[in-house]
């Protein structure tokens, strides 16, 4: 298999359209028709991960956060990112980043968080809006079952757990071909009055382009005839963070013991007890602060993230309770996430998970 075989499996779970304006996901450092060897999964590239792939026979690197974020001017390996990618090229290693692509779907980052507290029902924390497209088209009844087909082949008509979803009206189509028309039905220079039927279907906007490629190959009219609405709709299985509910309540020390057994915490920091018991939980992985007031919308016990400063923690104002875990803390158990994804996809070649410890915060204690 090829790079661009593997870039496109993940491209497919976490699309790079949901990655945010700020980021750089995808593929960073290599030629994608190249040959897989092996992959190895890490949170962070490091020149240790680096020199780890070397070793272990690995020519593509998947990663979390990508080493490359705000552009490289010079490559003279002044600092770490650019001796990683200086090491990087000099082996032939391909460098990948699935960042907040993978934080912004159902059963990404946060979803892995959830996973390890054992959270049930759970769901997407803030819902992303604009990112959905209702397709309009007008088909003879003979050809409903194969534009439909096509179009859900292409990725529309999925709404949560349902998939194959359609809303169809019949009507007159009217239509008069002009010289140099080929049309399927009818003849040129007459008016033909056809019974048709309104498809509608919902698609990530993102597949604009393959929708309509696939409608125009499977549609029997040589111009058919469809709109394009963009939705306001949020889409429930893209956005940030996530929110569950705890199987039992319990009390706030309590599940401050369990969070820090469960995550493998050192130490939470986090704001004062309310004496209130805790059932649902909001998580965010990485710095999640701008997530704060959707975790109180959301009516969450207790707010999981990272990165939280000494004064943002006043914001809190016993609506909910922060509990700051951490950067690394909170996305360490990415590396699985990934890694169990590309296994399911039975490659042939090594899929591996990283040895290397890249935390760059100790605790001294």
């Amino acid at each position: 298999m090829k790079i661009q075989d593997i870039t496109a499996d993940l491209e497919t779970w976490a699309p790079l359209a949901y990655q945010e304006s700020y980021d750089n996901a995808g593929l960073l450092v290599g030629d994608a028709r190249t040959t897989v060897t092996g992959i190895l999964v890490t949170l962070d590239i490091t020149e240790a991960v680096v020199e780890e792939a070397i070793q272990k026979k690995c020519n593509l690197i998947v990663a979390h956060h990508p080493i490359v974020f705000r552009g490289l001017k010079k490559l003279n390996g002044r600092n770490y990112v650019e001796r990683v990618v200086i090491k990087a090229i000099k082996h032939d290693i391909a460098l990948y980043a699935a960042h907040t692509n993978l934080d912004n779907i159902a059963g990404g980052v946060s979803f892995k968080i959830a996973e390890k507290l054992n959270l049930q029902q759970v769901r997407v924390l803030a819902p992303k809006s604009q990112v959905l497209t209702k397709l309009a088209v007008f088909t003879p009844a003979k050809a409903i079952q194969t534009v439909l087909a096509a179009l859900y082949e292409a990725g529309a008509g999925q709404i949560g757990a349902y998939e194959h979803c359609s809303f169809r009206v019949g009507g007159t189509g009217t239509f008069k071909p002009l010289a140099g028309a080929s049309p399927a039905i009818g003849r040129v220079g007459t008016e033909e009055a056809v019974q048709e039927e309104r498809i509608e279907v919902i698609f990530p906007t993102f597949l604009e382009n393959r929708l309509v490629t696939a409608l125009k190959k499977a549609h029997p009219y040589e111009v058919p005839a469809y709109d394009l609405y963009p939705l306001a709709n949020e889409n429930q299985e893209v956005g940030a963070g996530a929110v569950g509910e705890l199987p039992e309540a319990m009390a706030e020390t309590d599940f401050l013991a369990y969070l820090k057994n469960r995550m493998n915490l050192s130490v939470i920091r986090h704001t004062g007890l309310r004496q209130q018991p805790v059932r649902r939980v909001a998580v965010c992985g990485g710095a999640g602060g701008f997530l704060l007031n959707d975790a109180v919308r959301a009516g969450a016990d207790v707010f999981i993230t990272a990165d939280y400063k000494y004064h943002e923690f006043f914001d809190a104002d016993q609506r909910t309770m922060i509990a700051d875990i951490g950067h690394y803390e909170s996305e360490v158990f990415t590396k699985d996430l990934i890694l169990h994804y590309l296994l399911k996809k039975n490659h042939t070649f090594a899929v591996i998970l990283s040895e290397i410890d890249t935390n760059p915060v100790f605790y001294y204690s």
